[in-house]
């Protein structure tokens, strides 16, 4: 079977939303989050979630991921970050810790259409479930911290890679996921092949620089 055939057997999947107690996590909800590289901009189209319990919560997250654009191309896309940034988030309200998260979204620099498969074993999700002690300097108290959010970082090329983090606590890499092309093209093909339109800053960057796909091996 192909990787496309793979992932239309989930969003085949992907056709309901059933709400379920989260009572496997120490916490109430977990956060979904998106970001992009400087200039590199991103549009999620949708990002739908299946549990450990097999509940579907469709569009759990979707729409612009963070990024910056500092002026005058004065920013810097090349390359993953050393600490995990946790991105523009969405608490996913409801749901079990995750087994799957699919992902379809639009790189606006190539442009093209993406579609993954995260999955999410069970050692990331012991890490989401472990309370460590914390010092936060924000606030100069020790809590007990988790690790209560997923990072996805999105780059042209189609490459995910992926943390868990938490308020005061130390991001962790858990994978890298290369997604496929969706021959559909953007919006499942209902926009005539049209994306979203790219901003001033990111077009003037990548007319000047280009797209630094060799950074992100």
């Amino acid at each position: 079977m192909s990787n496309f055939m793979r992932i239309a057997l989930v969003v085949f999947l992907l056709s309901g939303c059933t709400f379920a107690s989260s009572s496997s996590m120490p916490y109430k909800a977990w956060t979904l989050g998106f970001s992009a590289p400087d200039y590199m901009e991103v549009w999620i189209e949708t990002a739908d979630v299946v549990d450990i319990q097999d509940h579907v919560f469709q569009r759990a997250a979707s729409g612009i991921a963070s990024m910056q654009a500092p002026p005058n191309n004065a920013g810097n896309p090349r390359g993953w970050p050393k600490r995990g940034p946790a991105g523009g988030g969405k608490r996913v309200t409801g749901a079990d810790l995750p087994q799957q998260i699919y992902v379809r979204w639009q790189s606006l620099v190539e442009p093209q259409t993406y579609l993954m498969v995260i999955k999410i074993p069970e050692a990331t999700r012991e890490i989401m479930r472990k309370g460590e002690k914390v010092f936060c300097a924000a606030d100069g108290k020790w809590i007990t911290g988790y690790r209560d959010s997923i990072g996805i970082r999105l780059v042209p090329g189609g490459i995910a890679r992926v943390w868990v983090g938490g308020p005061c606590m130390t991001p962790i890499e858990v994978t890298t996921v290369k997604a496929v092309i969706d021959p559909r093209g953007p919006y499942e093909g209902k926009s005539g092949g049209h994306h979203r339109p790219l901003s001033a800053a990111s077009k003037a960057y990548v007319e000047k620089f280009g797209v630094p796909y060799d950074s992100w091996k």
